[in-house]
């Protein structure tokens, strides 16, 4: 008796262990998000969106911004809806750092005033995912808004030209990554509008009989857009980890939209960003 009540014990305990290692996210478990046929719904993330799927024909979806998904029932396909809720499918959302899943229901009776315009994707509906990143948006917006809030000591480099300054405040390294921090100030009654920044490593001193090397190198973030300024404008920079001789420089062109076309060129040397600070 005693030896047919352990192997029970032991056969409770087998589907017990088999239960816990169950890895599937059900249906039935996902959070539902309800549509309707007269608006978009507009899914909101906390960082930027990577991958898009839905399952269902029914819903078409597109990212209008990196960090929002928007998503509309298709035309042809809300005459086959009947009344109440409907399965629409489950769309799938993977960022940076998460994965996300809803099922998404149709409402053709339910009034429009109790039907969400937008949904946030919440802490509680995502599984994290371990993806090659480095750093997640999020963190970079982070680490560039600390550095923003410190106190500014003199400049490391400087440039002026056109009664238009440029200053690089402070460089910072975060794994492979390089933040640069850049201040631009207009002495000059004529605001700024900025055409483009570019990044490019070239030569420290360029003479005729020479050919001029030059690479450039795209920031893969910065904190904001580029626009216009009348007095001061201040940024931050990443660009990937480079490296490059003494006989070269970092050379940082901010150029003016035509008419005016001003530029100025900040030049930075690699000894700028071997000396760099880490977070």
């Amino acid at each position: 008796m005693k030896k047919l009540i352990f192997f029970l014990l032991l056969l409770l305990a087998g589907f017990n262990l088999m239960a816990q290692q169950d890895g599937g996210t059900y249906r039935a478990q996902l959070p539902e998000i309800t549509m309707d046929s007269t608006s978009s719904l507009h899914i909101i993330s906390p960082e930027p969106i990577r991958y898009v799927d839905i399952s269902s024909h029914a819903v078409a979806g597109d990212l209008p911004e990196e960090n929002v998904l928007r998503l509309k029932w298709v035309p042809d396909s809300t005459g086959n809806l009947s009344s109440g809720a409907d399965n629409l499918g489950v769309v799938t959302v993977i960022g940076q750092t998460f994965i996300a899943q809803y099922q998404l229901l149709s409402a053709a009776a339910t009034p429009g005033s109790k039907l969400a315009a937008s949904y946030d994707i919440l802490p509680q509906h995502i599984r994290p995912l371990h993806l090659p990143v480095e750093i997640s948006t999020p963190q970079l917006r982070s680490h560039a808004l600390s550095l923003l809030a410190r106190r500014n000591p003199s400049a490391i480099r400087t440039a002026k030209q056109y009664g238009i300054s440029a200053e690089l405040n402070h460089v910072y390294t975060l794994g492979d990554l390089i933040l640069l921090d850049i201040t631009y100030h207009n002495s000059t009654n004529l605001g700024y509008d900025i055409d483009e920044l570019r990044f490019k490593i070239e030569d420290k001193k360029i003479t005729k009989a020479t050919n001029v090397q030059s690479v450039e190198i795209r920031p893969i973030w910065q904190l904001y857009p580029i626009g216009s300024f009348k007095r001061s404008y201040r940024n931050i920079y990443v660009l990937k980890k480079a490296t490059f001789p003494a006989s070269k420089i970092l050379s940082v062109e901010l150029s003016e939209k035509q008419i005016s076309g001003r530029t100025i060129i900040l030049k930075i040397k690699y000894r700028d960003i071997l000396e760099a600070d880490n977070f």
